[in-house]
């Protein structure tokens, strides 16, 4: 008998605002005003053995040294398939403080060109990374060392246009 070998699907996370590297709708960036709201997420296929997901989105044409991170939450439970858009922070998770000093997201606000907006998601082998909310993108990259079980990562663009 011949065995067939079938590839595991491939972690990954998409959104139905945008695709991968694809332009991220100005409905979800500071150029709404207050609103400012998240864009959905939805991701699939994660490692066997994922007890949580952490997710980070940061900026690295920020000019600043490091980039600029927009969004930090942690401590998703491994049953969590996606957030929906306008995520509010409290309702699933622990939230991290953002750049802006904050929790929840803070959608792109480029000062110039063309910024490339990485949403990353770590599937992670604990059920919880033990930092309190508000902890940082460096303070969640430290405490997720040696569990992270796989990443996914989807790109968005922005470039804010000129004011008429």
């Amino acid at each position: 008998m011949i065995g067939v070998l079938m590839a595991a699907a491939a972690f990954s996370i998409s959104s139905p605002a945008f695709t991968n590297d694809g332009k991220i709708p100005s409905k979800f960036t500071c150029d709404a005003g207050m609103q400012n709201p998240s864009p959905a997420l939805t991701w699939k296929d994660a490692p066997a053995g994922t007890r949580s997901f952490a997710l980070i989105m940061h900026d690295p044409d920020a000019p600043l040294a490091g980039g600029f991170t927009h969004w930090v939450l942690f401590d998703l439970p491994a049953t969590t398939s996606s957030l929906p858009e306008n995520f509010q922070p409290g309702s699933v998770g622990v939230s991290g403080n953002s750049g802006f000093r904050r929790a929840g997201y803070g959608g792109p606000c480029p000062p110039s060109g063309v910024h490339h907006y990485h949403f990353m998601l770590a599937a992670l082998d604990v059920p919880t990374l033990g930092l309190q909310p508000g902890a940082t993108k460096a303070d969640v990259e430290k405490a997720m060392e040696g569990h992270v079980l796989g990443k996914a990562d989807l790109v968005g663009t922005y470039q804010r246009q000129p004011k008429q």
